[in-house]
């Protein structure tokens, strides 16, 4: 009869979290990448401008070029001028305004020599075909961007390891950029390991299961950060599985689901403990208890439940600040709402539970059903993390959610 590998001393929700930050360090690594592709990445570099933006005085509205001492008499006497030109965006203007004169001028467009201030076209009337009539007085420098008014030459608009949004994409294209340097993502190997799953597609003969964790743990990472790459399924093999890790040490980081239990089958924690250093094995969670951390050659790897909800479940509460951190992303502060709990919850587990609820009209209904059953996660809006020390939730009793998207 194969040994069995029990539990160690379990650590907390908050020591397990400790343990992996500390061990799991932010990127160095950097690459250029097109503009195109920077949403969401984090800038390995200050970004410096060279010029200025707007690079010349422009019109901020549709109107009239003017000088403005020659409208100051507007709300008093009737003030004629003689239109000369028209610039529109993109074009120059040709000619310099004299006093009495203005030009016609669009949104954008580069402001004529001399003219100091736009009239707004809805402060004006049409008078005959080269007059108009200005109805309120404008100021100098009155509707004209200058320019450098938004980045003058020389700024640093964006700093290293700021997040790359939609807007700041846009300030990279405005100072003409076409690429950037960011810091690279993660790289993540999925390990799937058990022989009792097979791929997707593949016919599911008696007592498999097709292999879902690959698949939850590769979209989630994926989308905080990391660039995933998944690993054939490893069998319970130890040979194998020793194997498969050694392939994967190039990763910044492991994750491997299934075999992680105390089943004479799970031989995880004797491949990682001969091949590196088991940091902690088991975590006072559930559901998620058999999770596993360790460290072989300075590749962190966790070792996740093999049943779905368990994986995905620790894949939140885990492996989202970890990898974020990894990817220098800011930091995961999900939304929570406020709701009642449909009916009682009784907690005798000893653990930290994490109970998924879906809401609706403000009223929280448990879904968890077992720890295989990846349709808790699904069919759920969120979870409440429920203290060790806590025994009861009454229905009715106001709780907070904390929900997934």
């Amino acid at each position: 009869m194969s040994k069995m590998n029990p539990f160690r001393l379990l650590v907390s929700h908050e020591e397990a979290t400790r343990i992996l930050l500390e061990h799991c360090k932010p990127i160095e690594k950097t690459e250029m990448i097109n503009i195109s592709d920077a949403n969401g990445r984090v800038l390995a570099t200050d970004i410096i401008a060279k010029e200025n933006v707007p690079p010349f005085d422009r019109s901020a509205v549709d109107g009239y070029a003017v000088i403005a001492e020659d409208t100051f008499a507007a709300n008093d006497a009737e003030v004629l001028l003689k239109v000369t030109d028209v610039v529109h965006a993109g074009s120059v203007p040709e000619t310099a305004l004299a006093h009495g004169e203005c030009i016609q001028i669009a949104t954008g467009a580069p402001v004529p020599p001399t003219a100091n201030a736009v009239v707004m076209v809805e402060f004006t009337e049409q008078r005959g075909s080269d007059q108009i009539l200005v109805t309120k007085p404008v100021y100098p420098g009155a509707n004209i961007a200058h320019a450098g008014e938004d980045i003058k030459v020389g700024e640093i608009v964006l700093s290293k390891g700021e997040h790359l949004t939609p807007a700041k994409v846009g300030v990279l294209a405005a100072l003409g950029a076409t690429e950037t340097e960011v810091f690279a993502r993660p790289r993540v190997t999925v390990i799937p390991t058990g022989k009792e799953i097979v791929s997707p597609g593949e016919p599911l003969e008696t007592g498999k299961i097709y292999d879902v964790n690959s698949f939850t743990l590769e979209a989630i990472l994926t989308k905080n950060g990391a660039s995933v790459t998944r690993h054939p399924i490893v069998t319970d093999d130890y040979s194998l599985l020793m194997t498969a890790v050694e392939e994967s040490l190039s990763s910044d980081l492991i994750v491997m689901s299934g075999g992680s239990s105390v089943g004479e089958k799970d031989m995880m924690v004797d491949v990682l403990e001969e091949m590196g250093d088991i940091l902690f094995h088991g975590v006072q969670v559930k559901p998620g208890k058999p999770t596993l951390f360790a460290m072989v050659r300075n590749t962190p790897i966790v070792g996740m439940p093999g049943y779905p909800t368990s994986c995905l479940s620790n894949a939140y509460i885990f492996l989202i600040p970890l990898v974020r951190q990894m990817a220098r992303l800011p930091a995961y502060h999900p939304r929570t709402v406020q709701a009642r709990l449909s009916k009682r919850v009784v907690s005798s587990s000893g653990r930290k539970q994490f109970l998924t609820v879906r809401v609706e009209n403000g009223v929280a209904h448990p879904v968890y059903r077992t720890s295989g059953a990846i349709t808790s996660m699904s069919r759920a809006d969120g979870y409440v993390m429920l203290p060790v020390n806590l025994d009861v939730i009454e229905e009715g009793e106001e709780i907070e959610v904390i929900l997934f998207e």
